[in-house]
């Protein structure tokens, strides 16, 4: 017989206990006022899904979901991410509000870890999802409100690296013709392996000029400096076009007043066929991972039968939780209030007055009041003791 699990908890699972809750519960705040001063409205979707809708449209690898069989024998998914959800609300609840649309999510979700990942696979986001909009001014408003939720959400250094996808690919498309090989090439980039990319690069049989412009991708990392550098390695084609929303992109967000905050990464991959332009991922110090990612999907809303350009991002909450400092507030006065049987009504009437004036009342029915254990309750203000003789 299999020994009893006791107290383990299935993998990747966790408990969340109050300390740690109330600080994500304040940030989440924070963040909600943010968002919606922006104009976007909260949404909250099923955690269970059908994979044949939500699950093989869904960015995040089919292996990384939990899936399950329901009653009726359909395959569902516990859902891994917002993104798609809302896109299949979008183009049916929803396929008469007219475009664009602005919504924003504050939910768990849940990808399945490998035994020796050591991550969570429940976790907190907080993401917004601008629908209908392709201007460089969509994606500038996604990463400048990014900017403003970290900033608001006490994150004292960060930094948010812009990139688009075609930068990468054009310039790949150009020097590589083994489409195996391109891609072998990207998931170094993806991986931010760039040993492995120079070492592969050394292997291939290219001009010697190609070779320098492959390896020159890798330091197109900075300021606004190297938009122009990017443009003499990129040519008049994909890749060059790329470049051009990028400078377009920096010159909205100048006018947002976030570029202090941000850095451009021409080699910046977050998702490898998932994304289709301009891609963005925050980090911050002391933090190995990223603490949010996103970036422009426009082909994700066809698959649900409303084809329309689409930007977001969403920010890791628990990630969140180790980089902003604790939160100090003000506890509310508490009150114990002890009572016997005799004086129920009288205590419990009392309890709800104290309340309403905004104290914390916690009731404790006894036998007989003992003043002396009464005298040494901690972690209250103050202890009011309520007999028959007392009414």
């Amino acid at each position: 017989m299999a020994k009893p699990l006791g107290f383990e908890k299935p993998l990747g699972m966790r408990d969340i206990l109050p300390e740690s809750l109330a600080k994500q519960r304040h940030l989440e705040r924070e963040l909600r006022q943010c968002i919606e001063r922006w104009g976007y409205d909260e949404i909250s979707t099923p955690s269970l899904e059908y994979f044949d809708t939500v699950g093989a449209a869904s960015a995040t690898l089919t292996d990384r979901m939990f899936r399950l069989l329901d009653k009726q024998g359909h395959t569902v998914v516990l859902r891994p991410d917002m993104t798609t959800p809302i896109a299949r609300v979008v183009s049916s609840l929803y396929k008469d509000v007219p475009l664009p649309i602005r919504l924003y999510y504050q939910v768990n979700v849940f990808r399945a870890q490998e035994k020796e990942a050591g991550r969570n696979a429940e976790f907190s986001q907080t993401g917004i999802e601008l629908i209908g909009d392709a201007s460089v001014d969509a994606d500038a408003e996604a990463i400048a409100l990014a900017v403003v939720c970290l900033r608001a959400a006490g994150v004292e250094t960060f930094r948010i690296a812009i990139g688009h996808v075609d930068f990468v690919d054009g310039l790949l498309e150009e020097e590589i013709e083994d489409e195996p090989i391109r891609n072998q090439f990207r998931q170094f980039l993806y991986e931010r392996d760039f040993v492995g990319f120079r070492q592969l690069l050394a292997t291939v049989d290219i001009s010697t000029e190609a070779n320098s412009r492959l390896e020159a991708l890798l330091r197109l990392q900075g300021g606004k400096g190297k938009i122009e550098v990017a443009r003499k390695l990129a040519g008049n084609g994909k890749a060059g076009r790329a470049v051009e929303t990028i400078a377009s992109l920096w010159e909205s967000l100048e006018a947002y007043g976030v570029t202090e905050d941000l850095l451009i990464d021409f080699n910046l991959i977050i998702n490898l066929n998932y994304y289709t332009g301009v891609v963005f991922e925050g980090y911050a110090a002391d933090l190995g991972s990223p603490l949010l990612g996103g970036g422009r999907y426009d082909q994700l809303l066809s698959q649900f039968g409303r084809a329309a350009s689409a930007t977001g991002f969403a920010i890791k909450m628990d990630r969140l939780l180790q980089v902003t400092p604790s939160v100090k507030r003000q506890a509310p006065a508490r009150v114990l209030l002890v009572y016997t049987e005799d004086c129920r009504g009288t205590a419990l009437a009392e309890a709800q007055l104290l309340r309403k004036d905004g104290l914390v009342v916690v009731t404790r029915l006894v036998s007989k009041i003992d003043e002396k254990q009464v005298g040494q309750e901690a972690g209250f203000t103050k202890v009011i003791c309520m007999t028959q003789q007392e009414e």
